[in-house]
């Protein structure tokens, strides 16, 4: 029923018929435009966000060759590669954004970023002493004191770390960098206090909870803090303290810890019974 009248409608004068032909087509065209920018924007979303790291990449690239100049899609491929782990790859496409007329300091700070992870810290610094000290971001401030830490700049290190952690609302991950930095320098008490603040702001972060164990360990503390873990996880912590305490030269403890680790572990417990035998094996 509806051909009739659409058509009834377009031929109400013979005059404008075409007219109607080329204002119908241009509205057509501009609205199937905006449902493909629509469609690829969330497209990229998913291949960011949940597709397999290397399939993003393929797409980014195909997209890319037909769009050679947007800037979108030039970050589309180099976050792609660095959730792919390609880090070689993912710097030199970070630096390709960063030479887009369209580049911002953001870009500027994921290009340090994509350095580091690639090892080539002196690069990841002279890039971010090129970005306007004005610019406070949550992540250039982490990125500078990871940097200040690997050139052993321990004051600008912890200035740093401070002044990222006011700038999120997570700040587990920096808490846990900022202890294991005290943790290297030796400062086991400071590296402690930090980590048990990560922890409280996340208490899945693993990592954090073997750190705080190294910590306790480094000052002869051979108990475990309380704090939520699973049964694998405080296996594991054990485990951890009870090389802990060898290292220290207390080896009855850490021989008493490793078999508290094999007894807490659900399941067979692999490398604490290795490490076991090998201590019982020598003390024979």
């Amino acid at each position: 029923m509806r051909h009739p009248i659409f058509l009834g409608i377009c031929a109400a004068g013979a005059f404008a018929l075409s007219g109607c032909d080329e204002q119908g087509s241009s509205q057509v065209d501009r609205a199937l435009s905006d449902i493909n920018v629509v469609d690829e924007s969330n497209l990229n979303d998913v291949m960011l966000n949940v597709a397999d790291p290397d399939e993003a990449v393929s797409y980014f690239q195909r997209t890319l060759k037909d769009n050679p100049d947007r800037i979108d899609v030039q970050r589309g491929l180099a976050q792609s590669l660095i959730r792919a782990k390609r880090h070689t790859e993912a710097a030199a496409a970070w630096k390709r954004v960063t030479e887009h007329k369209d580049a911002t300091d953001d870009d500027r700070v994921d290009f340090a970023d994509a350095l580091i992870r690639n090892g080539e810290w002196e690069r990841a610094d002279e890039v971010l002493d090129n970005i306007p000290p004005t610019f406070e971001t949550f992540k250039r401030y982490r990125l500078e004191a990871m940097i200040a830490d690997s050139n052993k700049e321990w004051k600008k290190a912890d200035s740093f770390y401070e002044t990222a952690i006011g700038l999120t609302t997570r700040p587990a991950g920096v808490m846990n960098n900022w202890g294991y930095s005290k943790l290297t320098r030796g400062d086991f008490a400071a590296a402690e206090s930090l980590f048990s603040d990560a922890i409280r702001q996340d208490d899945k972060l693993f990592t954090a909870k073997n750190n705080l164990v190294l910590a306790r360990g480094a000052q002869k503390k051979y108990s475990l803090p309380v704090m939520q873990t699973t049964q694998v996880e405080r296996a594991q912590l054990l485990y951890t303290l009870g090389l802990s305490a060898i290292k220290q030269g207390d080896t009855n403890i850490g021989k008493g810890l490793l078999r508290d680790a094999i007894e807490t572990h659900p399941q067979h417990f692999e490398a604490a019974v290795r490490s076991l035998r090998a201590l019982e094996n020598n003390v024979e």
